[in-house]
């Protein structure tokens, strides 16, 4: 603990938001860079607790008090080597992570101390990976000649943040693995998901690189189950990790909900992604399929993937931007029901929010209507409130919500049942998941799943580790036990 009295002395700051007509005339990320020395002395607020809540906050269990002293002490090498034994990107969840660790730390207990809020763990854990590419501290690790020699060959389907790690710690094992992606290029919602403010995608391809000179291959615009068959999957490797997401949107059954101008939200960004893509070669500047230049644009859902759409749509140049959510304003502050050191639903406001918009809550969508081409022009909602346990409509408070583009962000219901699991022959749970025992294995030996398509929808930093621990799994089943880190169960929850 290099400053006994950091987390007196030094109130929480973090890197200053770029200013919002700035931002949102490119898609850059919004945070102005922070200095080393401010970020020193925020990594020196850490008091080292006897119990370190926020490695139960965090999946991976980082070593954030370790990591915290080093950087507070100034020596960045070392806590790079800290942050990479149980992270394998952080680079991603320093970016995208909601940071359950930060409601878990000790500092933030009270809101009202001194310290005024927790350790700014999520800025250190970027700032710190961010620093070691710089310097080219992030060299690739390759597996010893034995371990090559005693390794099998492993398919992992799917190049999410799940199917990315799981291939990583079975490459470095001595595997021959392979990841198969049916996109034109890997890391799944990293890539096609994540708006560009958010994450970089330069961020990802460097990771990428690291992956291949450590020896993954990749196949893109390859389908499991289509292009190329279940049985051949089986065939060709010892053993498959599924790690294809929960890719089953929510709908909304309502009349007219299938008009013009009604999309998913995971139809919606992955185009965008696309056209900011492209829109970096010289001379070529698309437009996306579904735009939201000049659109009234309505968002259904009040979560990040909602966010993200705002974001996006305000960069398009949208007409107006409203999102509704079904649930009432969140608190400002943590509720009694959610104590410390649970993650607590309060009233957050991300930088998309910050750029403009309105957000509506407790209110509920009862159908949409036409314009004389079919096309959206309007939703009619309703006031919404709780009662025995549903939500019930607000008599009189019904009214038309003009929109020409409504993207609908009320998350996922599942894994895809397609092709591939039929073809595996892998068990579904009752969730519309695929599954799984303790040990991450399917109903179909040799098969593993990890992230949101065994788990259900969760955060990045679950499917990074889901994707660390059914790597041990398989690990273990190829060569008797491993040696490979497994930082949860599959039956692991958050803490509630």
């Amino acid at each position: 603990m290099a400053n006994p009295r950091g987390f007196l002395n030094t109130p929480r700051r973090l890197p200053t938001r770029r200013p919002v007509d700035v931002r949102i005339a490119d898609w850059k990320e919004v945070y102005t860079e922070f200095p080393s020395r401010d970020l020193e002395r925020q990594a020196g607020r850490c008091m080292d607790c006897g119990i370190p809540f926020c490695h139960q906050g965090c999946p991976l269990g980082n070593l954030i008090p370790e990591w915290n002293d080093l950087i507070s002490a100034g020596d960045w090498r070392a806590a790079v080597e800290r942050l990479h034994a149980t992270n394998n990107f952080p680079e991603f969840t320093g970016r995208l992570c909601p940071a359950p660790c930060e409601s878990a730390c000790v500092l933030g207990i009270s809101p009202d101390s001194v310290s005024t809020g927790p350790v700014t763990i999520k800025q250190v854990e970027v700032s710190i990976i961010d620093r070691a590419w710089d310097e080219g501290w992030v060299p690739p690790r390759r597996p010893s000649p034995a371990a090559v020699a005693a390794g099998q060959k492993v398919a992992v389907i799917g190049s999410g943040p799940a199917g990315l790690a799981a291939a990583q710690q079975l490459t470095r094992a001595g595997h021959a693995v392979t990841v198969f992606e049916r996109a034109d290029a890997p890391g799944g919602l990293l890539r096609y998901g994540i708006p560009e403010f958010k994450m970089e995608k330069r961020h990802l391809d460097r990771r990428l690189v690291q992956m291949l000179a450590e020896g993954t291959e990749f196949r893109c615009g390859v389908e499991a189950g289509g292009d190329i068959t279940a049985a051949r999957l089986r065939r060709d490797h010892a053993a498959i990790v599924l790690a294809c997401g929960a890719t089953h949107a929510r709908g909304l059954p309502v009349p007219g909900a299938d008009l013009d101008g009604i999309h998913q939200a995971m139809d919606y960004l992955p185009l965008a992604n696309r056209a900011v893509r492209a829109a970096a070669v010289p001379g070529d500047r698309p437009e996306p399929a579904i735009s939201a230049r000049g659109r009234h644009v309505v968002i259904i859902g009040g979560g990040d993937t909602g966010a993200d759409c705002l974001g996006t749509a305000l960069r398009q140049d949208a007409a107006s931007v409203t999102q509704l959510e079904i649930l009432p304003r969140p608190p400002d502050s943590r509720p009694a029901q959610q104590p410390w050191p649970t993650y607590p639903a309060i009233y957050r406001v991300s930088s998309a929010h910050e750029e403009g918009g309105d957000r509506v809550y407790a209110v509920s969508t009862q159908r949409f209507l036409a314009d004389e081409s079919g096309r959206v022009r309007a939703l009619e909602l309703i006031e919404v409130e709780m009662a025995d346990g549903s939500f019930r409509p607000v008599p009189g408070t019904s009214r038309e919500l003009r929109t020409d583009l409504v993207l609908l962000a009320m998350g996922f219901t599942g894994a895809e049942q397609g092709r591939l699991t039929c073809g595996l022959g892998v068990a579904f749970d009752e969730r519309g998941n695929v599954a799984r025992d303790r040990s991450f294995a399917t109903s179909v030996p040799g098969v593993f799943v990890a992230g949101d398509m065994g788990r259900g929808q969760s955060l990045i930093v679950w499917a990074i580790a889901e994707g660390r621990s059914a790597a041990a799994a398989a690990d273990a089943y190829l060569c008797g036990d491993s040696s490979l880190p497994a930082p949860i169960g599959a039956r692991t929850v958050p803490l509630r």
